[in-house]
């Protein structure tokens, strides 16, 4: 179940964005060399492409996801397969965690570095069923990788474990991503373990909007309609830029830094309104996006966009399966041994909430992640005034944190 909201609030004064991320394990009745930058792209690139997977079959709907939250989700989730299970992981993520981990473990803590200024809280989590027996260097290999916690939760009663697990992400989110589970996706004779990711930014603009400037413009959505809704302006100097798609199709694209430069938010919109944005979804990946970064050049623009707030939750399952992930939710094939030799586990749910606000401080965002694991049963101007694609980027490792479409306020 998908559920999406845009609301475009007068008095918010934050950017903000939240993900959380569930994957629900059941029971029955690749690379060697890399540097950190390309590493975090090929994990950031595996959410990109669920992304694009998620476009196709909701093109007009607003979608927001936590590209970076989906592979650490996918790792800490490869640390405990085995078999084909596994390769599928390394298959579609195009890397071994256990050949990378000492990397991986260097780009996850320079992403919440206070160096960045602006904040970034990553957070993981284990919750297990009380006597679930896990083998050690699972626990002790995502402890070290994605520095994750592992918890006890008493799933024999659903709304309780529920509760525990909402209350940890709620805290960890800074209050922005409050219920992510409900107790209809947990089994109380089943379920064996949830695993959850949580990401929480906050950012401000580096050159912020003056209050005084936001005014209600019109913004054509995606159906054609058009909606006054209140805009951004700001003129100053953005490193910006314009190419094609590999079809001819052009669109531009901007970045709009935080104050501690190495946190950026980057937005693409086809050049003509005529285009739509499903036409250039395709054709992102991190290396599109690198490209941007490395091709744009400072101008003085009149920058206007839209002030807005928006939340999703993405069941990830079919994406993933589409990729080629499809064992690990199969309680016939799923092969988790490396987790627990005592029973077979497969994931029963990979959902994601993301959220972000838009205005004119800066940006908050938070995402959350959870698996549950149970047991076999061009511009002199740049108006954004049509749909578009917005990212927030850590530029020194190139991990893409959140991801999104906006198509209608």
């Amino acid at each position: 179940i998908s559920a999406y909201r845009l609301s475009l609030p007068e008095g918010t004064m934050n950017w903000h964005f939240p993900f959380f991320l569930v994957a629900s394990v059941t029971w029955p009745s690749v690379c060697s060399q890399f540097n950190p930058l390309s590493l975090e792209e090929l994990g950031s690139d595996t959410g990109i492409q669920v992304f694009n997977q998620i476009v196709k079959s909701q093109p007009h709907d607003n979608i927001i996801i936590s590209p970076h939250g989906i592979a650490s989700v996918l790792g800490m989730l490869q640390l405990g397969a085995d078999g084909r299970t596994k390769k599928q992981l390394t298959t579609v993520m195009r890397y071994g965690v256990n050949g990378v981990g000492k990397m991986l473990k260097k780009i996850n803590k320079a992403i919440v570095s206070k160096k960045n200024k602006d904040i970034v809280m990553v957070a993981n989590a284990v919750f297990v069923k009380n006597d679930s027996k896990m083998e050690v260097p699972f626990v002790m290999r995502n402890k070290d990788v994605f520095q994750c916690e592992v918890r006890n939760a008493n799933f024999e009663d659903p709304a309780s474990a529920c509760a525990s697990i909402n209350a940890w992400v709620r805290n960890e989110t800074q209050g922005m991503i409050d219920s992510l589970l409900s107790p209809d996706l947990l089994n109380g004779v089943l379920t064996r373990l949830v695993l959850v990711n949580a990401v929480y930014f906050k950012g401000l603009w580096r050159s912020r909007f003056l209050p005084e400037n936001t005014k209600k413009r019109t913004f054509v959505a995606a159906d054609g309609k058009s909606y006054q809704v209140p805009m951004l302006a700001q003129l100053s100097v953005f490193r910006c830029g314009s190419t094609s798609t590999p079809s001819g199709l052009w669109y531009n694209f901007i970045e709009l830094p935080y104050h501690g430069e190495s946190i950026s938010m980057l937005i693409a919109l086809p050049t003509e309104s005529s285009v739509p944005l499903s036409a250039i979804v395709p054709h992102i990946s991190t290396k599109t996006i690198d490209s941007w970064v490395s091709t744009m050049v400072p101008k003085r623009v009149q920058v206007i966009l839209p002030k807005f707030t928006a939340v999703a939750q993405t069941d990830l399952k079919e994406p993933l399966k589409v990729l080629g992930i499809t064992d690990m939710f199969d309680p016939s094939k799923a092969n988790f041994a490396k987790i627990t030799r005592s029973e077979n586990l497969h994931v029963s749910h990979i959902l994601q909430k993301a959220k972000i606000e838009v205005s004119e401080d800066g940006t908050k965002a938070s995402a959350a992640t959870t698996a549950i694991l149970i047991a076999r049963s061009s511009p002199p101007w740049f108006i954004v005034d049509r749909p578009f694609l917005f990212f927030i980027r850590h530029n020194p490792t190139g991990a893409v944190l959140f991801m999104g479409q906006i198509n209608k306020p």
